[in-house]
């Protein structure tokens, strides 16, 4: 399984961005899709997971009601759509696939990864 993230920049605070992740090879729609994000010197963190098959979603507590993650499955691709960004919301951004097919919340839980995509919003 090969992922590709993108859609990152330098937005200033209350903007918008979109994030793409593209995935192939031997993808599977049970196993659930998560964006995780890194800021510098900080651990890598949860941010927002899918699952493909029925389409449930999960938000980090910091993100909830800015963030949004849809998935177009006969695309294979997922997004992360957020808005009203924060300084604070600076980081790489990561998309991953779970080890599982249940939905876990940390980066042991996942074993594919993207290259990650910067995202810096200034104040």
């Amino acid at each position: 399984v090969q992922l590709q993230a993108s859609g990152g920049g330098l937005v200033q605070a209350g903007d918008s961005l979109r994030l793409s992740c593209a995935a192939s090879g031997r993808t599977c729609r049970y196993y659930p899709m998560g964006w995780f994000r890194q800021a510098p010197g900080k651990e890598r963190k949860f941010v927002a997971g899918i699952n493909l098959s029925g389409g449930s979603t999960r938000l980090a507590d910091s993100v909830k009601g800015r963030f949004t993650i849809s998935t177009d499955n006969a695309k294979n691709l997922v997004y992360l759509q957020m808005n009203s960004l924060k300084p604070e919301d600076t980081a790489v951004y990561y998309c991953a696939r779970s080890k599982s097919v249940r939905m876990f919340f940390t980066k042991d839980d996942y074993e594919y990864w993207g290259q990650g995509t910067l995202v810096t919003v200034s104040s």
